[in-house]
C-alpha cells in the first residue's frame, strides 16, 4: 500500500494540460480556463511556447467535500 501511496504523492506534483485537468474533474476546458482567471487554480506557462499546465494537486485541491444533513461524511 506504501507504493500507491509514493505514487499518488508523485501523481499530485506532475503537471497536467487543462484538457487532462477538465477530464479528471469531468467539466468543460472552459472551467478550468474560468478557474484560472478567477485565481482559484494557479497554471504555469511552458517556456517558449503556449502551452499551460496546471499541477495535479492544485487541480484536487478544487474538489469539496458536500456536507451532509447529520455531518458524516
Amino acid at each position: 500500500m506504501a507504493h500507491s501511496d509514493a505514487a499518488g504523492q508523485q501523481a499530485r506534483g506532475r503537471y497536467i494540460s487543462l484538457q487532462e485537468a477538465a477530464d479528471r474533474l469531468t467539466v468543460d476546458k472552459r472551467t478550468i480556463r474560468r478557474r484560472i482567471a478567477d485565481g482559484l487554480l494557479p497554471a504555469y506557462s511552458v517556456a517558449g511556447t503556449r502551452a499551460v499546465r496546471v499541477r495535479v494537486a492544485d487541480v484536487e485541491a478544487l474538489l469539496v467535500q458536500i456536507p451532509t444533513v447529520d455531518g458524516a461524511a
